[in-house]
């Protein structure tokens, strides 16, 4: 018989999106082949403590009554039950698991991972440094300002009125480093710019101010690592104003088109523009990149990139690979080959390396 690889899930974590981590893990966990995987699933609750859990199936208050530990290995009592993976899987969203902070851990361990690595996973989830690089490879983009909390506290007043001669309302204001929504407002009217700019400090340090585009909401998903493939784009139509946290994860009364409904040309377009914004952020493993197609003049622009993203059963990477011919099983094993191969490649480099 061939030897299971043992493929140990990270999910949980520090971030305001500690619960639909939870929500992708146990997709993730349901949708294992165990006649090729065995999984092992660790448990990061949100003061950061690990935790090995029987299965991420189980429920909240269960998961965090197994005895905890700390990671480092100088500090506190090491878990309970000591494990060794052949791979491991962070489903962690947000800080502290997307932005390149486990990757770097991983890194240190020379121990295969899946996705990008530290620094597609750093850009990825600043949205001010991701524009920054998708600017420098020609990704269209949205018209944005950076904000930062330092000249907030000193000077609010000159903030708002440089952001009124910036932008004409709707604007969007979001936390820099956040996802799944949290901490976004649509600002209708240029008085609740302040309370949605205190809003979004509440998440982060950082803070984007973005120009409203009155268009059509797209999503792609891409898979590879020096070979990128985009799916089949896919069209959201929100039953709210916008697609924000009770649309994604909540209500479930938004309208997914996949494949969208646009010409063949704006189609390929997307698909195209998607691996690039890949490229640009250096991501790897996968990613989903989220659109607007601006309704009055026809122009594509990249929102953002994610670079973990929502691996739920109604989450749309998984969907549109689904759509593209990839099922949830095959498309998880398709990721952890790339998660040894990025690794076997990076060996390779440092076996060429003179000592």
């Amino acid at each position: 018989m061939t030897k299971k690889t043992t493929v140990a899930l990270l999910f949980g974590g520090r971030s305001a999106e500690h619960d639909i981590s939870v929500l992708s893990a146990r997709a993730i966990f349901r949708n294992l082949d165990r006649r090729k995987f065995r999984p092992i699933s660790i448990y990061i609750d949100r003061d950061g403590r690990w935790r090995r859990v029987a299965s991420p199936l189980f429920a909240a208050d269960k998961l965090a009554r197994r005895p905890a530990a700390g990671f480092l290995p100088w500090a506190g009592r090491p878990l309970a039950r000591p494990f060794q993976a052949d791979i491991y899987f962070p489903v962690l969203h947000g800080p502290y698991g997307e932005d390149g902070t486990i990757q770097g851990l991983l890194e240190m361990a020379d121990v295969p991972f899946v996705g990008a690595g530290v620094l597609g996973s750093a850009a990825g989830m600043d949205k001010a440094v991701m524009k920054i690089l998708f600017e420098a490879r020609g990704v269209p983009v949205v018209p944005y300002r950076v904000v930062h909390e330092t000249e907030w506290r000193k000077a609010p007043g000159s903030v708002l009125t440089r952001l009124r001669r910036a932008f004409s309302p709707p604007i969007f204001v979001k936390p820099a480093n956040m996802g799944s929504s949290v901490g976004i407002t649509k600002v209708r009217r240029s008085a609740e710019a302040r309370a949605a700019l205190e809003l979004a400090f509440r998440y982060d340090r950082k803070v984007i101010v973005e120009a409203g585009i009155r268009g059509r909401e797209l999503e792609c998903s891409v898979l590879g690592n020096d070979r990128p493939a985009a799916s089949l784009p896919a069209e959201i139509v929100p039953f709210r104003d916008f697609y924000d946290y009770e649309e994604k994860y909540l209500d479930g009364q938004t309208v997914f088109h996949i494949p969208a409904k646009l010409p063949a040309a704006v189609l390929a377009a997307v698909r195209k523009t998607a691996v690039a914004a890949f490229s640009a952020c250096g991501c790897e493993g996968l990613a989903r990149v989220d659109f607007f197609l601006e309704a009055t003049t026809g122009r594509l622009y990249v929102n953002e990139i994610n670079t973990i993203p929502g691996f739920t059963e109604i989450s749309m990477y998984p969907k549109l690979w689904e759509a593209s011919g990839l099922p949830f099983p095959r498309l998880v094993e398709r990721l952890i080959d790339l998660g040894f191969e990025r690794h076997r490649a990076k060996k390779r480099c440092v076996a060429r390396t003179p000592r």
